[in-house]
């Protein structure tokens, strides 16, 4: 694998590089591009592209309804994520508080699947990925993972710039609203802006980059939940085993698009979210129906004072 390049890709294109290899896969007739590529949602993929190197395809998109995307989540799915939502809302101050030049630190275990061209894919071994990132945007992150290094990451854009509205600083997820129905519309406004996913899978997709690389304050977080609540084709999924062996419950949802499904998995005693899977849903390439094709357990979330520190 060549070199990381030393600026990561603008906030919240990370999930495009996922939707564009995943395109390239299937869309056999489009030739395909030299190099390794690895399928991962999570910011560190990113690296290994600069935007201007990318040119992002996407199936077309199946539209907002039809088939089991289009049905609304059942009363289990709606009462877990209440649940989730409100184990949101109590870890409020859990942190203290937080201070404009502070970093959120991020320790996560991590497996994606990549390939090159002309070779079977593969399946990486779990292993570990820090990244740390601005409490306010405006200085340079970084992220460690083991094996390739480390890198830093550009400053988030200010507001009114491009990609300012996917930002994941915790400044930024403070704006966002309190109210599960104004959050509902942001992720339907903002989620198919920065994805050329079907709409209910972009906003998804966008709750969850959020998070899992981000700090969302209590009452955002728990905003959020209420919105998925509403999302057509969420769904639970019972006894999910996480990248470090913990078991809890995941909500869930089709690709539609796609052949695979993410999965966000939560303690089923205390509601906190241990980390995220997705799963081939279907045969493609080289995978199988039911293969782990991307996981990540979040490992520990704090704020530390500097780029590189440990809590």
């Amino acid at each position: 694998m060549s070199q990381l390049p030393e600026h990561d890709l603008p906030p919240g294109r990370h999930r495009l590089l996922k939707e564009h290899l995943m395109a390239e896969i299937r869309r056999e007739e489009e030739p395909a591009r030299p190099g390794a590529r690895w399928l991962r949602p999570a910011l560190a993929a990113a690296a290994v592209v600069t935007a201007a190197a990318v040119t992002f395809v996407v199936l077309p998109s199946s539209g907002s309804g039809g088939g089991a995307s289009a049905q609304r989540p059942g009363k289990t799915a709606v009462s877990v994520l209440e649940d989730i939502a409100l184990a949101a809302e109590d870890a409020g101050g859990a942190y203290g508080e937080i201070r404009d030049d502070q970093f959120v630190y991020v320790d996560s275990k991590v497996s994606y699947a990549g390939y090159e061209e002309g070779k079977k894919t593969v399946i990486q071994p779990l292993h570990r990925s820090e990244q740390w990132t601005s409490v306010d945007g405006t200085r340079k992150g970084l992220v460690r993972e083991a094996g390739r290094g480390q890198w830093s990451t550009d400053p988030d854009p200010a507001p009114g710039k491009p990609g300012y509205d996917v930002s994941t600083n915790y400044r930024h997820l403070a704006t966002l609203p309190t109210d599960p129905d104004e959050m509902y519309e942001w992720l339907e406004r903002v989620g198919p802006g920065n994805s050329g996913q079907e709409l209910h899978q972009a906003m998804f997709v966008l709750v969850g980059d959020l998070i899992r690389d981000a700090l969302v304050p209590p009452e955002q977080a728990a905003a959020l939940f209420r919105a998925v609540a509403r999302i057509p084709g969420v769904k639970v999924v019972e006894n999910v085993v996480d990248a470090a062996g913990r078991r809890g419950v995941a909500i869930t949802r089709d690709d539609p698009d796609n052949p695979t499904r993410d999965e966000w998995i939560f303690d089923a005693k205390t509601h906190e979210f241990l980390g995220e899977r997705s799963v081939a849903t279907d045969d493609y390439s080289d995978i199988k129906k039911g293969q782990v094709t991307g996981n990540t357990a979040i490992l520990d979330r704090a704020i530390v004072d500097r780029a590189g520190q440990r809590p």
